[in-house]
């Protein structure tokens, strides 16, 4: 058998898999095919809204199925032995596993990442690859995992038979979890962004721990009652008959699993505290949901808590890890076993990227002085001095200001859909009451249909609070636009929120990026693939701040006789410890401004303008750029073609011009949004040529027309010209592109002519028809020549 004539997956079939069963695999447990790893990243311009190219792995060899060994990846007999093995390595070190195989049917290249091997490097016959037992008994040697730690490494995971499993970043999350617990270490800390799922990824921890009696009794903390009931009735539910909630004063320790809201078992009182129910051996292991408030904080009530616990192993779970000189996440929990960031996931295609509206205003940007003497409609002589942007809604309301923000926020959503949920975070309760009031009467038809259309949702309203799970259901349609402070900046899983709109200062890279963690889930079934800011305050600044997709740096440093005091007024979100009862805010809850706390003028005559108004999209490398559709496209086009000539060769030898298009489509290019934006009368060729190399494109009509001009069918006999020339015509008339196809030849009006084996037929085979399609393709893009290049 001729080998080089085979496909890559001809190539798995018949010499891949063979040789991995003979190296004693379970195929059906051990062994998985085409492992989608990555989703593809969504591509945000303009109008285009894509998704990249998937990331998948042509086998994943696993011990156990929560245990993934190897990776093996496939190519054809044309390419060399070792041609896949950079690509197995990439999806080696996602998978956090030591082992790459690179394979052509020949034979397999074996790359040993574990530090032990010599040579790293080894060809191995197809009767040589390696068993189960041997890639284990590595792996155990370079997880350093003795007999004693086994078990509860090789624990099964949950499953509900659903098919439903890890993906591969929660994966490695879950087995670094388990490999330190099982190395008896006592503080350990998962940093993961928003939306990638830490829940369900603590869940299968503590699953694995409590199957393997390693861990009987286990206590999940949370601030949030929201967090506290999504986490039981959603990935707890496997628990339920051993879980139960804390809320009574008299606790029930009949149960395992314990799930709690930190403020309802810690009083204000000492020596009331609930949890001192329990005694102080009781819980095996506590997880820290939200760990960077005020378990991070040295003096903290809730740290109270897990000093009590202090003998149990604790897990802290973070997405924004702090690090100030006053508190200190890591200081506690040690440095993290594993780090998914945002940028990861954007890239990964799992979490929603990011469009920045940046609006300024022009009191904000060049600030407003008051008249002397001038006093505002309370009455009030206001301060003479210049209050500039962070002053406004916190020092001064410019009531045509809150107007203006309203305006602008319906206009947006006027252009896009005027019932994409949308945050406003505004500076405080009163602004966002203010700012509802102006969003209902800019939005006074909607509002007339349901009066929940806009509402507040702040911590002291009762109504605004009721309808929080309205908002984040993404079957309720009501309230769209919400107005809050602080309430909904962390922990509040609004699935299918598109727009989170900052009128508020925000100095705090924690709470900045809570607040933008609040778009960054994808909800496809529901239109959610990307989110938009809206900013009115100069925050998306933060995102230069190399500190927003990395780790902090610790920057406490405790002394023995100086331990580490709360900051006076409390660190952002944290500011106001909460004690109670389980109704009790969380440290970041809205409250109300103390009376005379701060000074705020009331002008109502002051007009305020849009002075400039900037459309930035999230860039490939995590930054904002302000950049078309255009640009965009000839940029990506331009890293795959470098010259004119590169991509031309490449066109002419193409057997299939749509195999092009679909690379392009891979790399993140798509030509139909490029089309609506250039011209729908323009063929892949000429947008190609046109947007990334400047060359004057001609419309399908005009190459049509050129075809015919240079009596390209008179070589042909009447039965085939009349096929080729109706090809001609669809592409022409209603531009069909991909006339190569030879599906084509099923639909009008190609079909009454005859059936496609009747029209290949004419041409004596489908090797010479599809050689007459080739050359009337030529003809149609050059005519045999490449395009005119533009002076320069």
């Amino acid at each position: 058998m001729n080998k080089r004539g085979l496909s890559e997956r001809d190539i798995c079939t018949k010499y891949i898999m063979p040789a991995i069963e003979r190296g004693r695999w379970d195929v059906q447990l051990q062994v998985r095919e085409q492992v989608h790893l990555t989703r593809g990243r969504v591509i945000v311009r303009g109008k285009l809204v894509a998704r990249g190219e998937q990331k998948f792995a042509d086998y994943v060899l696993y011990w156990k199925p929560n245990l993934p060994l190897a990776i093996v990846e496939a190519k054809d007999n044309t390419q060399s032995i070792g041609a896949g093995m950079q690509q197995a390595l990439n999806y080696a070190e996602m998978l956090d596993v030591p082992f790459a195989f690179s394979s052509n049917g020949d034979g397999f290249l074996f790359h040993d990442r574990t530090g032990y091997a010599n040579p790293v490097e080894q060809e191995l016959g197809l009767n040589e690859f390696p068993s189960p037992a041997d890639l284990w008994a590595r792996y155990c040697r370079w997880k350093n995992i003795d007999p004693g730690e086994q078990p509860v490494v090789q624990q099964d995971y949950y499953s509900d038979g659903s098919g439903k499993s890890p993906r591969y970043y929660q994966v490695t999350a879950i087995n670094r979890t388990i490999d330190a617990v099982a190395k008896k270490q006592d503080r350990i800390l998962l940093v993961m962004a928003t939306g990638t799922g830490k829940t369900f990824t603590a869940f299968q921890i503590i699953w694995r721990l409590w199957k393997a009696g390693v861990k009987k009794r286990i206590l999940f903390l949370a601030d949030r009652n929201i967090l506290v009931d999504q986490t039981k009735t959603n990935d707890f539910k496997p628990f339920a008959g051993a879980m139960t909630k804390i809320t009574n004063r008299k606790v029930d320790q009949s149960y395992e699993i314990y799930l709690a809201l930190y403020q309802a078992i810690s009083g204000a009182e000492p020596g009331k505290d609930i949890f001192r129910q329990f005694s102080p051996g009781f819980f095996d292991l506590i997880v820290v949901d939200e760990c960077h408030r005020g378990s991070a904080s040295e003096n903290s009530a809730w740290r109270g808590v897990l000093d009590y616990f202090s003998s149990a192993t604790q897990l802290g779970l973070t997405a924004t890890p702090k690090e100030t000189a006053d508190v200190s996440t890591s200081h506690y929990f040690g440095e993290p076993v594993f780090t998914y960031s945002l940028k990861q996931g954007i890239e990964d295609g799992f979490l929603a990227p990011y469009k920045v509206v940046r609006i300024d205003l022009d009191k904000d940007v060049l600030g407003w002085r008051p008249r002397r003497g001038q006093r505002d409609r309370h009455g009030e002589e206001i301060e003479d001095r210049i209050f500039n942007q962070r002053d406004m809604d916190r020092n001064i309301v410019l009531e045509q200001r809150t107007r203006v923000v309203a305006y602008k926020v319906t206009e947006f959503l006027n252009s896009t859909s005027r019932y994409d949920k949308t945050i406003v975070f505004c500076e405080d309760i009163d602004h966002a009451e203010r700012m509802r009031q102006a969003l209902v009467n800019e939005n006074a038809d909607l509002c007339a249909e349901n009066r929940k259309y806009v509402m507040r949702i702040t911590g002291d309203n009762p109504e605004g609070k009721a309808e929080l799970d309205n908002f984040i259901s993404p079957e309720e349609r009501y309230p769209v636009i919400v107005t809050t402070s602080k309430l909904l900046s962390t922990g509040v899983d609004a699935r299918t929120c598109k727009v989170i709109v900052l009128d508020q200062s925000i100095k705090s890279m924690t709470e900045f990026k809570q607040i933008i963690g609040r778009g960054t889930r994808i909800e496809e079934d529901y239109g959610k693939l990307f989110f938009t800011i809206i900013d009115f305050k100069k925050a998306t600044e933060l995102f230069a701040d190399p500190e927003f997709d990395g780790f902090p740096e610790q920057v406490y440093q405790p002394t023995p006789d100086d331990p580490m005091d709360p900051p006076p007024g409390g660190d952002d979100e944290e500011s106001e410890e909460s004690s109670g009862g389980e109704d009790d805010g969380p440290p970041d809850t809205d409250e109300p401004e103390e009376e005379g706390a701060r000074r705020k003028y009331y002008v109502a005559d002051v007009p305020v303008e849009v002075m400039a108004t900037r459309v930035q999209y999230y860039g490939k490398d995590g930054q904002l750029v302000t950049e078309s559709l255009r640009d965009y496209t000839r940029k990506a086009i331009r890293e795959k073609y470098a010259s004119l000539d590169s991509f031309l060769r490449t066109w002419s030898k193409a057997d299939q011009k749509r195999v092009i298009v679909e690379e392009l489509e891979r790399a993140g290019v798509f030509l139909e949004p490029l089309a609506e934006e250039v011209g729908k009368d323009f063929s892949p060729f000429d947008l190609i040529c046109h947007v990334a190399f400047d060359q004057p494109p001609l419309s399908r009509k005009d190459r049509a027309s050129n075809v015919r001009k240079r009596n390209y069918f008179a070589k042909f006999g009447e039965p085939c010209r009349t096929v080729l020339e109706a090809l001609l015509d669809k592409f022409q008339d209603e531009g069909v592109d991909d006339i190569e196809d030879i599906n084509v030849l099923k639909v009008q009006p190609l079909a009454q002519l005859g059936t496609p084996v009747e029209l290949v037929g004419r041409f004596g085979g489908k090797a010479p028809y599809k050689k007459a399609v080739q050359e009337l393709e030529s003809e149609l893009y050059n005519g045999g020549d490449p395009p005119k290049r533009n002076p320069g």
